[in-house]
């Protein structure tokens, strides 16, 4: 059983009879597994999930979940809170190899409301690939454009926040944040870092072209040699989202 499958026994197995809905998404849908691809599964739940439901949740993913295997990352949301779509979108569950050590610590997830659901919510109808209950259309509302658009410009400071110790992965969504307000579209991490790397000044794509090619299990993730590079980097992207994010033409200077 992969682990995809693996994932889905485990929310039958807590769940029963609430789970609606369980859906592949990420880069298993967008561009197959790359070397450091995270397995991608979100759920949909008839009900509000209960604390010792969610804590189930997390004692049957940390087995299944990371080395030797790939990373899982689940996220569960309540039919009710998808339809009518509203903004923010609240989360049920969320399940991510970073927050091994607070599981294995005791915690567990709550509901919350989480803007990053918009572009999640997008990404699993654009695949629309069910492991388990019908297509996601029939539980989801589609995410109106402004809604994707502000969402994913509100991940920016995080992820300038996270860029020494997430390089990697800060790098690339950035330019995926970058090519989602330029283009309407959200694109792979690849294929992002690709449409980024064509309109990046000279100075400013060693980073980029590193990020992908450690995304791609082409080059190690080092980066020694470009460090003191990667906040110029950064910056630059995030003052080029800033002038395309919703509000921009608003502000003083816009």
């Amino acid at each position: 059983m992969d682990q995809a499958q693996e994932t889905v026994a485990v929310l039958r197995r807590v769940l029963g009879p609430a789970l609606a809905g369980a859906y592949l998404h990420g880069s298993a849908v967008l561009e197959g597994l790359g070397p450091h691809s995270d397995v991608d599964v979100f759920a949909v739940v008839h009900r509000p999930t209960t604390h010792r439901e969610r804590r189930a949740l997390v004692a049957g993913l940390l087995p299944i979940s990371g080395a030797p295997a790939r990373p899982v990352e689940l996220t569960v949301v309540a039919a009710a809170d998808m339809r009518p779509w509203r903004y923010p979108p609240r989360r049920e569950f969320q399940y991510g190899e970073w927050l091994r050590a607070d599981y294995e610590r005791g915690h567990v997830p709550e509901p919350r409301p989480d803007p990053d659901l918009a572009p999640l919510v997008a990404l699993v109808l654009r695949g629309d690939r069910p492991l388990y209950g019908p297509p996601p259309a029939d539980l989801l509302d589609p995410v109106p454009d402004p809604d994707l658009r502000r969402a994913v410009a509100a991940g920016v400071p995080g992820l300038l926040a996270e860029l020494e110790e997430d390089t990697r992965n800060a790098v690339l969504t950035l330019a995926r944040v970058w090519t989602t307000l330029a283009t309407g579209e959200i694109r792979s991490k690849d294929a992002a870092a690709a449409w980024a790397l064509e309109r990046l000044p000279a100075e400013h794509r060693p980073v980029l072209a590193r990020a992908r090619a450690v995304y791609r299990g082409e080059h190690p993730e080092d980066w020694s040699d470009l460090r003191p590079a990667l906040r110029a980097h950064a910056e630059h992207v995030a003052g080029v989202i800033a002038a395309l994010a919703p509000g921009a033409a608003d502000r003083p200077g816009g």
